[in-house]
């Protein structure tokens, strides 16, 4: 289990200038923000931080500038979004590095907040080169990492920084490895992995390890039929990556030898077009016609995912069941996903979910705020999942 100091650990915080590596790659439409998900998620943190009377400074990244300063990338018009969430001013330097940040900086009073120019307008970022990260390093007397969802990145401002200052977690940041240890570090047993989504292709990794730390795995969506059509089953003309059997038997026979259980559908809703309101029946999976589509799980499969989440104490989910964008093909998503939250909310169950599309199918289902945790950072969650070393969480480690 990894150590990391908290900003419990920060005992003397007025009058410091605290650098805090944020996620404010936030969606915009004519220059607004149209979801402050990602805002509201760090606003504790900088809260904090103001109230013990620190200067807090903002590095975030927007978009994929390569190293360019590309206007429409600029971090200029999610200043106001911040400052409207917070309650109080947000200013907003044209840089991160040089002399006009040095001295908006040391024009601040303490408690004041200042959000920096989009980090990776400078190549050096996405490098971590280190004239680049000691430049950022300059401005600050400390730093606090809250942007798990870029924590997969060795970035000059989420990895290299923290080698130079004295570094914590902030509240996100420590909220998210706290419940990722829950699900996977240390869980309380047994233990339900639910991973849903189109491809096996871009789960691969997901699922090895899965299956050799969970106690029971429930593949849905277009990935579980890949497994369907590994076991010799016709799949018709559902989404399916037929060279891949072989990945899949090998993930199913280490699955057996780590006692991990896994399920697959028994019964599918099938439909010869993908359309919403599509004419469709429910059939078992081995019987789908030639010209069939599989686009959901069927009642029986349902049924089985709910008595998988009756005996589990923790669920990891990742990723949808079926087509739940269009109805009626979100059944299994929303039945599934509408059973965890009432185990959640009895007391019975950890649920934490993330990755992908699964806080839309939460969202969707109308269970995102009842669940344990829910992670909005997609792949650092899953390079989690995958057993994989994040830089900017491995950077923190006391």
């Amino acid at each position: 289990m990894m150590t990391y100091k908290t900003l419990d650990d920060l005992t003397e915080a007025a009058g410091k200038r605290a650098l805090v590596r944020v996620d404010l790659n936030v969606p915009m439409d004519g220059g607004k923000v149209t979801d402050t998900t990602r805002i509201e998620r760090v606003l504790p943190t900088l809260r904090e931080l103001s109230g013990k009377g620190a200067k807090v400074i903002l590095l975030a990244h927007f978009g994929r500038p390569k190293g360019q300063a590309v206007p429409d990338m600029s971090l200029g018009p999610v200043a106001p979004a911040v400052a409207e969430l917070l309650g109080k001013p947000v200013g907003f330097a044209p840089d991160c590095i040089g002399d006009a940040v040095a001295e908006a900086i040391a024009s601040m009073a303490d408690g004041d907040i200042l959000l920096l120019e989009n980090t990776r307008f400078h190549s050096g970022e996405e490098k971590n080169d280190p004239e680049f990260t000691k430049a950022l390093a300059q401005n600050g007397d400390l730093y606090i990492n809250d942007a798990f969802s870029a924590a997969h990145r060795a970035h000059g401002s989420t990895e290299g920084i923290a080698r130079l200052l004295p570094s914590f977690a902030g509240r996100t940041m420590q909220a998210e490895l706290e419940a990722l240890q829950s699900a996977l570090g240390a869980p309380e047993r047994p233990v339900l992995a639910v991973v849903g989504g189109a491809k096996v292709s871009s789960k691969i990794d997901l699922l090895e390890n899965l299956v050799a730390k969970v106690d029971m795995l429930v593949i849905g969506g277009g990935m579980a039929n890949t497994f369907l059509a590994a076991n010799g089953l016709d799949v018709g003309k559902s989404l399916c990556e037929h060279d891949l059997a072989d990945t899949a038997q090998k993930i199913m026979n280490a699955a057996k030898l780590g006692e991990c259980d896994i399920i697959l559908p028994v019964d599918a809703v099938v439909a010869r077009e993908f359309k919403a309101g599509a004419e469709h029946r429910r059939m078992p999976v081995d019987a789908i016609p030639t010209d069939g589509m599989i686009l959901d799980a069927g009642e029986a499969t349902i049924n089985m995912i709910r008595d998988a989440i009756d005996k589990a104490k923790t669920l990891v989910w990742n990723g949808p069941l079926g087509a739940f964008e269009i109805e009626p093909f979100d059944a299994a998503t929303v039945a599934a996903a509408q059973h965890a939250a009432k185990r959640t909310k009895a007391g019975k169950l950890n649920s934490v979910a993330g990755g992908g599309d699964t806080v839309a199918a939460l969202n969707h289902a109308g269970v995102a705020e009842a669940f344990s945790y829910v992670s909005t950072a997609g792949g650092a969650f899953l390079e989690w999942l995958e057993g994989k070393e994040l830089p900017g969480v491995k950077a923190l480690e006391s």
